[in-house]
C-alpha cells in the first residue's frame, strides 16, 4: 500500500500490470532531487517500522513517540501512523539531507521505495485472500526524473526497489484493513479493539510483552516450536498477531487458536 499526498499533474493514472514499462531515474544529479521528500503524507507500514526503528536503535515506543503522527484511516476506521515531518518552511522528511538525499536509505519506508509508482485497486477476494491490484505512475509537476531515458518494467522496479519481501511481510496488515473496508460502517470496532490492533502492528516491543508477560500463552494451546519462533524473530511474532486479530475481528482461522482445555467454560 502506497500513500502519498503531493501536487500532481491531474492526469487520471494508467493502470499498469507488472510487466508494463515506465521510463525513470532519480539521482543526485537531477536538480529535483530530493523535493519529492518534502511536503508528503506517507502512511508507514509495520514492516517499516520494524526496521526503521532498528536502524535508529529505538524502542518501537521511542521510535513512535518521535517519528509519527496517529491517523484514523477512512473507512476501515482503524488507527494507522504516517511519518511526522519537520516543522520547516517545506515540511521535509526529517530523514533527508539536500546534499546527499535520504540518510536511511537502506531502511527507507516502502511508500519511498515504491516512488513513482502508486498501488491501486488492493482487494482481497476468497478465502485464501487473494489480492487483485495494479499499478500506476505518479507524476508530479516538480518531477525530472521520467525525463531520464533508464526504462524499467514495474516488476523490475519492484525487485530492485526491494518492496516484495515488504509486501510479503505486511500483506496480512492489507488484509486487516481491506476486511475492515468492505464491512458495513455500523459494524465498529471497540475502542479496545483498536488499541489492540495499533498495539499489535506498529509497538512490537509492548506486543511482544503482551504475550510473552501476562496470561496471554496460558489460554492458547501453541505448539512449542511456535512459540519459540515469535519469541526470537520479530517478522514472525509481527505476522502471528496479524493472524490473531484476522481470528479475533473476522471468526478466521480461528482453528489456529485454540483455546486450552483448562479454559474452556
Amino acid at each position: 500500500m502506497t500513500d502519498t499526498t503531493q501536487k500532481t499533474s491531474g492526469i487520471p493514472p494508467e493502470q499498469l500490470s507488472l510487466q508494463s514499462k515506465f521510463r525513470f531515474n532519480c539521482h543526485k544529479g537531477v536538480k529535483c532531487f530530493t523535493d519529492c521528500c518534502r511536503g508528503i503524507d506517507i502512511m508507514l507500514t509495520p514492516y517499516d517500522i520494524l526496521t526503521m526503528r532498528k536502524k535508529l536503535d529505538l524502542t518501537s515506543e521511542e521510535f513512535l513517540a518521535v517519528f509519527t503522527d496517529p491517523q484514523i484511516l477512512e473507512k476501515a476506521d482503524l488507527p494507522v501512523v504516517t511519518l511526522k515531518l519537520l516543522d520547516d518552511e517545506r515540511k521535509s522528511c526529517p530523514f533527508v539531507e539536500d546534499k546527499d538525499g535520504c540518510v536511511i536509505y537502506e531502511d527507507r519506508p516502502t511508500t519511498c521505495r515504491y516512488y513513482p509508482l502508486g498501488v491501486g485497486s488492493l482487494s482481497y477476494s476468497g478465502e485464501k485472500g487473494e489480492k487483485d491490484e495494479f499499478f500506476f505512475t505518479v507524476k508530479e509537476d516538480h518531477c525530472m526524473g521520467f525525463d531520464e531515458n533508464k526504462e524499467w518494467t514495474v516488476a523490475d522496479w519492484r525487485a530492485d526497489q526491494g518492496v516484495d519481501l515488504r509486501d510479503k511481510v505486511n500483506d496480512g496488515w492489507m488484509e486487516l484493513i481491506v476486511r475492515k473496508k468492505s464491512l458495513p460502517l455500523s459494524m465498529k470496532l471497540t475502542e479496545e479493539s483498536k488499541k489492540m490492533f495499533f498495539m499489535v502492528c506498529y509497538n512490537i516491543d509492548k506486543f511482544r510483552n503482551f504475550v510473552f508477560n501476562s496470561t496471554f500463552l496460558e489460554r492458547y494451546d501453541f505448539p512449542k516450536e511456535k512459540i519459540e519462533e515469535i519469541k526470537k524473530d520479530d517478522i514472525s511474532l509481527l505476522q502471528f498477531g496479524f493472524e490473531w486479530l484476522k481470528a479475533g475481528f473476522f471468526q478466521t482461522g480461528r482453528e489456529n487458536f485454540k483455546v486450552k482445555e483448562k479454559n474452556k467454560q
